[in-house]
């Protein structure tokens, strides 16, 4: 995901501003400036509209262009009533100018990197789960390859994650997925699955549960961001029922209560984790599973130091 250097250095004001361009008719030998004045005449066909485009003065464009074709001994552009476009020479360094400059911009992005990493921040939101289970180990290895970089994490709520992203108080944000999201650029990082916890029983319950099984229990919900709604979703599609005898919004209070005997629930693996040894832990008849993505906001613009850590959020295993 690498930035548009643009955005971060403005290049073309810095090589070749107005002043810069004064200057580029005095250098004696090729350079960047020159070549990046060649290739907005041909991108433009004309030394007006590429002398407006690099905002500096037609005069310097011009110079710089003289200076070029003596270097090389060579006529570069062809110019008449019709403007300017390349000779036949011209169009064949046309593509060596545009890698001199990548290299150029290459060079100044390793050099942004560096200076970002040595004194940058991460800032990021995550909803409970996420922060608990996914994130810890990515911090420790994310310090240790850049320990001058500060890690922030706040744990809120999917709806205050979403929110945190568009006030600029968070540049990286983790939630459950799919959500109706605007501005804000999401893709996925792991999956989840939803598990159903059995109470202690001294007869086990199947290995595969069926929906028959799981009629037998009271079920206690987890009523936090859309979980219920979608348990409730995959039991009618499916055409079933089940009896609630609780609505809980703490993920670790409902496995207190499974380890109880007050009722069965059916939570995302990471929530419901750390599992008590006898709670009983079994899939659903038809696998139901949650997307956990991570999300920036778009079109803004982040440091080395956000860069690396998304980099660490892509590299994740994509299932736990």
């Amino acid at each position: 995901m690498k930035p548009d250097l643009n955005k971060f250095f403005q290049i073309n004001r810095i090589c070749v501003g107005d002043t810069a361009g004064e200057e580029v008719g005095r250098q004696e030998r090729m350079n960047i400036c020159h070549l990046q004045v060649f290739l907005s005449v041909v991108e433009h066909g004309s030394f007006s509209e590429a002398a407006l485009k690099l905002d500096m003065s037609q005069s310097a464009v011009s110079r710089a262009i003289a200076a070029l074709e003596e270097e090389v001994g060579v006529s570069l552009l062809l110019r008449g009533r019709f403007g300017a476009r390349p000779t036949r020479f011209g169009e064949r360094i046309v593509g060596h100018a545009k890698q001199m400059l990548q290299l150029k911009n290459d060079i100044v992005y390793e050099a942004y990197l560096e200076k970002g990493l040595q004194r940058g921040r991460v800032r990021i939101a995550s909803f409970r789960s996420a922060a608990t289970h996914l994130l810890p180990p990515l911090i420790a290895q994310y310090s240790q390859q850049y320990p001058d970089v500060e890690v922030f994490l706040d744990e809120n709520d999917p709806n205050v994650v979403e929110q945190s992203l568009r006030d600029g108080r968070a540049d990286i944000g983790l939630m459950p997925l799919p959500r109706a999201v605007e501005n804000l650029d999401t893709w996925e990082i792991a999956q989840d699955e939803f598990v159903v916890l059995l109470p202690p029983s001294m007869r086990l319950p199947p290995a595969q549960l069926s929906w028959s099984d799981l009629e037998r229990y009271s079920f206690i919900l987890y009523n936090y961001a859309d979980c219920t709604t979608t348990v409730r979703n995959h039991w009618e599609k499916w055409q079933q029922s089940f009896r609630v005898a609780y609505e809980v919004k703490e993920d670790s209070t409902i496995v207190s209560m499974v380890s109880q005997g007050l009722g069965a629930a059916i939570l995302p693996r990471l929530a419901a984790m750390p599992i008590p040894a006898d709670v009983q832990v079994r899939s659903l008849p038809i696998p139901l599973i949650r997307s956990i993505g991570a999300a920036i906001l778009a079109d803004a613009l982040h440091s080395p130091a956000v860069f690396r850590f998304l980099d660490l959020l892509r590299a994740m295993p994509p299932s736990y």
